[in-house]
């Protein structure tokens, strides 16, 4: 099982150093970048600062959870496509449902069902990249018979799905090519991988068994430290170090977990960085790169 890492900016990144940042990931290795789409947060935009990141990289895989839900489908067809195609073939995708809070729901104009609406997007960029005709019309989508080009350089681009609740997990057994989870311990992660593939199979497909990932919120400092605190609150029932490790030990401890659990992709986010970028890259490389396989 191929054991891959992928890492996120830190929290609070200024936009001038994210260059120096995916630098700093490809000169150490690291299988991917990963951004996050939180429309109504102060984080980089994932498509736009992926962009940027293909100019600046040439091995580094390029990856990010991007929301479709109040997108114009059509236009993010064609913006995944061309970045599919400048970055030679190295772009990753998640598609989550956003986080739904009541002013994202205003900002995106949300008025339905997340799942249902993630599933017609799911759907309709499966077909736009496949290169057929597609005449669809819907509450929110129109589109009269076009054709995309150029298609992405993938062929099929991979979309996996995230999502831990059960009509997430049965909706990634029957449609995703992978599944990213988040804020889960090994043990659930373990039953949801097992869900989506028995999802899979009721569908009469199935899924590579190395694509189930989690994303792993981590510090290599204080376990008391404020944005610790914050992340392991989320679940206060669960041990802090089940789910928001700290320290190179801790943190090694969870993915091991994870990996007899099932699992094989990791999105890293560091919580906070105690001096440069170099020193924080330089640690996380030392900690988790041996752990490839």
């Amino acid at each position: 099982m191929k054991v891959r890492f992928a890492v996120s900016p830190p929290a609070g990144l200024a936009p001038e150093h994210f260059v120096e940042f995916v630098a700093g990931l490809e000169a150490r290795r690291f299988d991917t970048l990963w951004l996050s789409d939180v429309p109504v947060g102060p984080g980089l935009d994932p498509i736009v600062a992926l962009g940027v990141a293909a100019a600046a990289s040439r091995r580094l895989k390029l990856g990010a959870n991007v929301v479709p839900i109040g997108a114009n489908i059509w236009r993010l067809a064609k913006q995944l496509a061309q970045l599919d195609q400048v970055s030679q073939g190295r772009l990753l995708l998640t598609l989550v449902p956003g986080l739904g809070s009541a002013e994202e729901r205003s900002v995106l104009a949300l008025d339905g069902d997340r799942g249902a609406l993630l599933e017609e997007a799911t759907l309709l960029l499966r077909r736009l990249w496949s290169g057929e005709s597609v005449a669809y019309r819907s509450a929110t989508t129109r589109l009269p018979g076009v054709r995309l080009t150029p298609r992405p350089q993938q062929d099929p681009l991979e979309i996996w799905l995230a999502g831990h609740g059960p009509r997430a997990l049965e909706r990634a057994g029957r449609l995703a090519d992978g599944w990213l989870g988040s804020a889960l311990t090994p043990e659930e992660a373990g039953a949801a991988r097992a869900a989506i593939v028995e999802s899979a199979s009721a569908a009469g497909r199935s899924i590579d068994p190395e694509h189930f990932g989690l994303s792993i919120p981590y510090s290599r400092g204080d376990a008391q430290a404020g944005e610790v605190r914050a992340a392991g609150a989320r679940r206060p029932e669960v041990e802090r170090a089940r789910l928001v490790p700290v320290g190179a030990e801790e943190l090694r401890r969870l993915v091991e977990a994870l990996v007899a659990a099932g699992l094989s992709k990791f999105v890293l986010r560091p919580l906070a960085v105690a001096g440069s970028l170099d020193t924080e890259l330089d640690w996380l490389a030392g900690v988790v790169l041996g752990l490839q396989s």
